[in-house]
């Protein structure tokens, strides 16, 4: 079989191609993805499947591809995918105050949205409270301000949090927050047991790419494993960390840097989690992943597939795990904000639906759509709302989700699923030369790798080889939008009034106990989320328990 299809793909070569590509050469540039990879003019089973005949295709596919629900996964992690319901409309949001916050996820849920995603502010980001000489400007602005439990209490008022599922994209002060959102519940009746939805917790890509960190990396990385631990035994229904790629990849890797960085990271908690005596099967079930989907629609859907055959080999090869259940790569997707131009910012409706539809047909369980000013500010809610309609024509008109895995046996997605696959295996094998995952990062290798990622990338821009519509010379010198969100400086001096009133209403005596409690915790070995849920019960801020843990842990330099 195989040698015949060689001589007529030779025979095509030499007849039809050769004809027309004498006259009109073929750019070779042109057949490059934004990761590099020179996509095949056209591709066979040939380039899939080899020299392999007969019966040895059948067994190919059955261990690169095979079915959905089955191991390796390639297809999806559950057996009918989108076709038994859509993904999880899941909408990032938060802006100012918690009220403020508050009554865009009930309109986002008037709207149809199935889920919500938390966007906090720099300063809670940062484990800092609003009134910190240091945030001055910050309050609110990229995000929710969130200080302490009363403002969690505003953030979820009228939010039903036993049938709601929330994603929380938190890291550095990941215990802290979560603290919050069960106490909240509590305070609501909602057991927390009952619970539903996703922490981020991933701090190894925030040294990596996004730089919101606050502890030296030993410290952190206990903090993320005690919220798992934690999670794990009293929050079945919670993903107890997202391992995120978004923002390394929004940093400016490719994409087989991309999947390769965030399986890495999530190797190194999982070695964490068995250092600390954790049973790894149960602690992988859980865990969840995060990637951006860039508007290279065929690269993004072979990225996701080689991501969950990956995961699957890793955690069956290389720790052991027979479980089907922890084998599961399950993955929430952001359209790419990196993709959007401040330029004719009505483009952005289009770059973002190609990349809802990538991540669609890459088969994600929830997803963002990013709205089409935010290459500009927060977006508006009118544009909020056409983001979401994006997400409910794919699902509900396109026709996409009636046959799982739909690109599944195209020559070309399975090609470069395989490329992709290969090539973040090879910067894998480095990572592990290297020490791991957080040695690569403590050394810069993993920075580095993709600042030039971003670097090469940015000269095909400039040099005119990537095109961006809308941006290129010649067109409108000033077609900039500057309507939409506006920021109220107003809203940051309510923000540092309200925590004000709080310090003077609270038991102070009570805060002051329980702070040196977390204080005295940080300095032995047990898990700390128990003490940090008492000092939020007690209105204890943000501020003052990173403070309490700082004491011991220190901070960060980079």
């Amino acid at each position: 079989m195989s040698d015949m299809l060689n001589q007529a793909r030779k025979q095509w070569e030499d007849k039809e191609l050769a004809k027309v590509t004498a006259k009109a050469p073929l750019n070779p540039k042109g057949a490059l993805t934004d990761s590099l990879i020179e996509m095949p003019i056209l591709a066979t089973p040939a380039d899939v499947y080899g020299d392999a005949v007969d019966g040895v295709v059948e067994n190919t596919y059955l261990d690169k591809v095979g079915f959905p629900g089955r191991y390796p996964f390639t297809r999806g992690p559950y057996s009918t995918m989108h076709r038994g319901r859509p993904w999880t409309m899941r909408q990032y949001a938060g802006f100012g105050s918690a009220a403020q916050t508050n009554a865009r996820w009930k309109k986002l849920l008037e709207l149809g949205q199935t889920g919500l995603s938390t966007a906090f502010d720099l300063p809670t980001q940062l484990g800092l409270d609003s009134d910190n000489p240091e945030c001055l400007g910050e309050v609110g602005r990229t995000g929710v301000a969130v200080d302490s439990l009363a403002d969690m209490e505003r953030l979820f008022d009228g939010i039903p949090m036993g049938k709601t599922s929330t994603s929380m994209t938190i890291n550095a002060p990941t215990i802290t927050i979560l603290a919050m959102f069960v106490a909240v519940a509590e305070k609501q009746g909602v057991p927390v047991a009952e619970l539903r939805g996703t922490v981020q917790n991933d701090i190894l890509k925030e040294y990596a790419a996004r730089k919101a960190f606050i502890f030296p990396v030993e410290p952190s990385m206990r903090l993320t494993v005690d919220v798992c631990e934690w999670a794990t035994k009293h929050m079945p229904h919670f993903n107890t960390i997202s391992i995120s790629g978004y923002h390394i990849r929004e940093a400016g890797s490719t994409a087989p840097q991309e999947i390769a960085f965030t399986l890495s990271n999530a190797i190194a908690y999982m070695d964490a989690a068995r250092a600390r005596g954790l049973d790894l099967a149960e602690f992988a079930r859980p865990l969840s992943f995060f990637f951006q989907a860039n508007v290279d629609l065929f690269e993004e859907v072979a990225k996701f597939r080689a991501a969950r055959r990956m995961w699957a080999r890793i955690v069956k090869e290389r720790f052991g795990i027979a479980d089907p259940k922890s084998q599961l790569l399950r993955f929430h997707t952001q359209t790419g904000g990196s993709t959007l131009q401040a330029q004719e910012i009505d483009n952005n409706i289009v770059r973002t639906a190609i990349s809802a539809l990538a991540a669609v047909m890459g088969g994600t369980q929830s997803l963002h759509t990013n709205s089409r000013d935010e290459a500009l500010s927060l977006p508006s809610e009118i544009s909020a709302r056409t983001a979401l309609r994006s997400q409910q024509i794919i699902a509900y008109e396109s026709g996409v989700t009636r046959s799982i895995d739909p690109l599944a046996g195209s020559y070309l997605v399975e090609w470069l699923t395989d490329r992709i696959e290969a090539e973040a295996h090879t910067k894998d094998h480095e990572i592990d030369r290297r020490g791991g995952s957080v040695q690569a990062i403590r050394t810069g290798w993993m920075q580095r790798e993709i600042e030039n990622s971003a670097y090469q990338f940015q000269k095909r821009v400039d040099s005119g080889e990537r095109k961006l519509v809308g941006v290129e010379p010649g067109r409108d010198p000033d077609p900039i939008d500057k309507s939409g969100y506006k920021f109220d400086p107003q809203w940051e001096v309510d923000q540092v009034r309200r925590l004000k009133d709080l310090r003077a209403k609270r038991d102070n005596a009570a805060v002051t106990k329980h702070l040196a409690q977390i204080t005295d915790a940080a300095r032995g070995a047990d898990n700390l989320m128990p003490c940090v849920i008492d000092a939020v019960k007690a209105y204890a801020t943000e501020g003052e328990i990173t403070a309490a843990m700082e004491r011991v842990f220190g901070r960060h330099q980079e």
